[in-house]
């Protein structure tokens, strides 16, 4: 038996006497007070037309812990108010006497709020009568019960504001995780790559050339010694010399490890070439060779890949004027940068680099013309990647722009060229991606633009197709569309300009930007959560003095991170299960606290209701 049942049965077993509320309390008028009264951030609050506090007063004129019901504008709520406070004439104070507590009646009068709102005179200020409060019947148990109900009641009414709090944060915390988790996903570092001098990729050493008068050194020997006459290859198979192993003891020379760079740095070839060649096997080398063992971290066939790549330019700024024999100033060689990315990317390139050579070297079987295309192909490629890791840029872009307008000059003839050059563009940008993972391209590079299409409402029907004007819900809604299916909009104008909103249904877009991908280069729904992790910046952009705007050019400008397509649906995959977790929460928020208001109006409504005597 509860505490409630045994108190009932004990003090009022035959049921409770109902009386008018003006029986057994005052229903009070507020007083007037005037705006230059108020302040707003000290004092005693003060009640007019709301349960939210107008301001604040100086003094007041109820004391704490008294219930009121408010009765113009917001007519027929109930309040009731821990502190002091001030009423004022459109507050209905509810002092009760000693037979009846006020928190009491406060949730009585929560119970009975419907017929309040019944009797509210609707008009442009909606208004409730006090002599409607003053008939008001309400039972009046003994005080220990009305105590017990009001205890019960106060249990039910803050689990329910600890449960809205709770879960308010919960969703706030959601959404915040969420954010931090879109930024990591979508923001990457523009270029991992550090420039790095020739002299740090490891150790550098130089060889010589044994006696050839002693026959012990060469005869039979089956070490490869390196010269000029073997650079010819860039991945050596063999040499045409070999040292015996008396040589490597006797003669002063060094066994390199496999894996080995090695350059030519005097040698008639430096007048048109700077050879360079990989050397998987180990080896010794001549004087006009240097050789290169790579540190940690650095791959030795990268640096091969990159050496070739810079090649013309390393031959260039650091050849020696004059002397008999073309030779290289070895310590501006050292002093010469070339971009190191991360290992994993070195092999990505690496990989990539590799099967260019073994498809060049399967067609030397007698095709010139195709191996050279392929050769042709293989350092077009090269030298993009080692652009790419030092600068960013991708250099197939000017190509591409010089396309466009030899173009314009000899329609169909360079329409094919520009279609090709596209099509060149498109393949480096996919290989940039895997070799970098993500690389940095303008919007207007990665999504084909859809404008909007100006239209008023009073040119257009009433329908359920919502109108994208700009801000961030839709403005109104019409019967057609002009987009149907995946689109990402960007509001063009107004203090929302910059918003970016996703749509997979007819729409309307008339003051915005929509986005759509790019097949192969980008999805939609990447295209939305990316733009929506810079959306600060996009609002940003807005300008004008009037209604502020921003431009499709500008817009067309903003560098995003591209990753490989497989990457893009993995990140959609992570952000929309992010992003259910806090729809769901956000639908279940409004639910659970509906649920325990109706739960808690339940029991109020049973604990309240008394048999009468």
């Amino acid at each position: 038996m509860s505490r409630l049942t045994e108190l009932i049965q004990e003090l009022c077993p035959n049921g409770v006497e109902y009386k008018k509320l003006s029986e057994v309390a005052t229903i009070g008028r507020g007083r007037r007070v005037v705006k230059e009264q108020l302040s707003q951030n000290s004092g005693f609050p003060v009640f007019q037309n709301s349960l939210t506090p107008m301001g604040f007063h100086t003094d007041s004129n109820y004391p704490a812990e008294t219930t009121f019901v408010i009765g113009a504008g917001a007519a027929g709520e109930i309040g009731y108010c821990k502190e002091d406070f001030w009423a004022a004439d459109d507050c209905f104070p509810i002092v009760c006497s000693q037979s009846v507590i006020s928190r009491y009646v406060y949730h009585f009068l929560l119970s009975q709020q419907p017929v309040l709102l019944s009797k509210v005179r609707k008009a442009s200020i909606p208004r409730l009568s006090r002599s409607v409060i003053e008939k008001q019947m309400i039972p009046l148990p003994p005080l220990p019960v009305q105590r017990e109900i009001v205890r019960i009641l106060d249990n039910f009414t803050e689990l329910t504001t600890e449960l809205a709090a709770k879960l308010t944060a919960e969703l706030t915390a959601r959404k915040k995780q969420y954010e931090y988790y879109r930024t990591k996903l979508l923001e990457h570092p523009k270029n991992e790559s550090r420039m790095v001098a020739v002299a740090d990729l490891g150790k550098w050493s130089g060889g010589k050339t044994p006696s050839t008068a002693n026959k012990d050194f060469w005869e039979g020997g089956t070490i490869p010694w390196i010269s000029s006459k073997d650079m010819k290859a860039s991945t050596l198979v063999d040499t045409e010399d070999h040292l015996t192993e008396k040589a490597l003891t006797d003669g002063g020379m060094t066994l390199l490890p496999e894996g080995i760079v090695a350059v030519v740095t005097r040698s008639g070839i430096l007048k048109h070439t700077f050879p360079v060649a990989y050397v998987p096997f180990r080896a010794t080398v001549n004087q006009d060779i240097k050789a290169l063992v790579v540190k940690d971290g650095i791959s030795s066939r990268y640096v091969f890949h990159a050496l070739q790549a810079y090649a013309e330019d390393i031959r260039e700024s650091t050849k020696k004027q004059g002397g008999t024999v073309d030779s290289l100033d070895f310590q501006r060689v050292l002093a010469y940068e070339i971009p190191v990315p991360a290992l994993d990317v070195q092999n990505r390139l690496v990989h990539v680099l590799d099967n260019f050579e073994e498809i060049c070297f399967d067609l030397k079987i007698g095709l010139p013309a195709e191996i050279e295309a392929r050769e042709k192909q293989y350092e077009f490629y090269r030298d993009a990647l080692l652009t790419y890791a030092a600068t960013g840029e991708i250099i197939a872009k000017q190509a591409s722009k010089q396309a466009s307008k030899q173009a314009s000059k000899q329609a169909s003839k360079q329409a094919s060229k520009q279609a090709s050059k596209q099509a060149e563009y498109d393949a480096l940008i996919k290989l940039c991606q895997y070799v970098f993972g993500v690389i940095y391209l303008p919007l207007s590079e990665i999504a084909n633009v859809f404008r909007g299409e100006y239209i008023t409402k009073k040119t257009t029907h009433e329908g359920i197709v919502p109108v994208i004007l700009g801000g961030q819900e839709p403005a109104y809604y019409i019967d057609r569309a002009n987009h149907d299916g995946e689109i990402v909009v960007v509001a063009r104008s107004g203090a929302s300009a910059g918003f970016v909103s996703y749509w997979n249904q007819p729409i309307f877009v008339t003051d915005g930007f929509g986005y759509e991908e790019k097949a192969d280069l980008t999805t939609t729904k990447y295209l939305y959560y990316v733009l929506k992790n810079v959306e600060s910046t996009l609002n940003s952009m807005k300008r004008g003095a009037g209604v502020p705007h921003v431009s499709g050019e500008a817009l067309g400008k903003i560098e995003l991170p591209v990753p490989a397509i497989g990457e893009q649906n993995r990140i959609v995959a992570l952000l929309d299960k992010f992003d259910g977790l806090c729809n769901d929460l956000n639908i279940g928020l409004p639910a659970e606290i509906e649920a325990r208001k109706k739960q808690y109006e339940y029991y109020r409504d049973k604990l309240l209701t008394f048999k009468k005597q």
